[in-house]
């Protein structure tokens, strides 16, 4: 019974040391050592004293794990460029890179095509080939045409690199730990607090994995964007516009010509009324007028009759 009595005390003081562990261990994210210390503790606890031995020599393996400084595979900048070359023919300065790109060991990503307003075709096309092969490419594209623009960035991420291959050692070592306490709670509460503290751990886990993911494509592979635009042809010499003889006889027959197709026209115009003038003048002179003339004779002799 004393036993009994005894061990209620113990599983509680357990239980808080474990929730103060877990505490520290959420504030203090950088200090991983602290943190591993108390959670060997809490846990060594709520377990027998052989499992505390165990987490001990675990925290003290992590701890110098965590010192290791990560070796990096890879060179560890990122290297960008832009070029803007004028070409003959864009299609066939286009296939080109391609083929460049991919005997360098890259790819073609996003690629764009237009026409400005007087035809001129212009492609625009991003390249990702390996860092060893950067310098080489870039010379070719350069010899395609006419080089109008060039820019080259270098980003040395190396600290970047090194302090995110760091986190996720440490991250690694974090998650293990709440994994071993989750295997050891005797309590439901217990487990359900864990439970929330490892989908954290491992959430943070995965951010700094997708980050180290990125700095290795970007570290990996160049990027170039190229931009082609078609050369503009050439215009013909402009001519000697100064009129000569020959054209101011040209421009004379053309006046001409124009001039009686005016008066072709005013004359086609005018022939209706001049038609009905004439037939008017015709009625007049073979019909008004006899009438006119034989009526005054005869007035003229009634007049003298009278008289008489």
């Amino acid at each position: 019974m004393r036993t009994r009595h005894s061990a209620r005390p113990v599983q509680a003081l357990a239980g808080l040391l474990l929730a103060s562990a877990l505490a520290l261990a959420g504030c203090s994210g950088a200090s991983d050592k602290s943190t591993s210390a108390s959670d060997a503790g809490a846990g060594a606890k709520a377990a027998a004293p052989d499992a505390a031995q165990q987490e001990g020599a675990s925290g003290s393996g992590n701890a110098r794990n965590t010192k290791t400084t990560p070796k990096l595979t890879a060179s560890s900048i990122i290297r960008t460029a832009s070029l803007s070359v004028r070409v003959k023919d864009v299609p066939k300065a286009l296939d080109e890179a391609r083929t460049s790109t991919e005997n360098a060991g890259g790819f073609v990503g996003n690629e764009s095509t237009s026409r400005d307003g007087q035809g001129h075709e212009r492609t625009r096309v991003v390249l990702r080939v390996p860092t060893d092969k950067y310098d080489e490419v870039l010379a070719d594209l350069e010899g395609a045409g006419k080089l109008l623009e060039r820019t080259a960035k270098a980003q040395d991420v190396t600290d970047q690199v090194v302090d995110v291959e760091s986190r996720i050692t440490s991250q690694r070592a974090s998650v293990a730990r709440v994994r071993e306490l989750m295997d050891r709670a005797t309590k439901l509460s217990d487990v359900v607090q864990l439970e929330g503290e490892l989908s954290t751990r491992e959430s943070d886990l995965e951010a700094l994995l997708a980050q180290q993911a990125s700095l290795k494509d970007r570290t990996g592979l160049a990027t170039i964007t190229l931009s082609l635009t078609q050369t503009p042809v050439a215009k013909a010499a402009a001519k000697d516009d100064s009129p000569g003889f020959v054209d101011a006889v040209a421009g004379g027959w053309h006046v001409f010509v124009t001039m009686l197709r005016w008066i072709a026209l005013a004359l086609g115009a005018v022939l209706p009324f001049a038609a009905v003038a004439a037939l008017a003048l015709v009625v007049w002179l073979r019909l008004v007028r006899p009438r006119r003339t034989a009526t005054v004779p005869a007035a003229r002799l009634e007049e003298s009759g009278g008289q008489d």
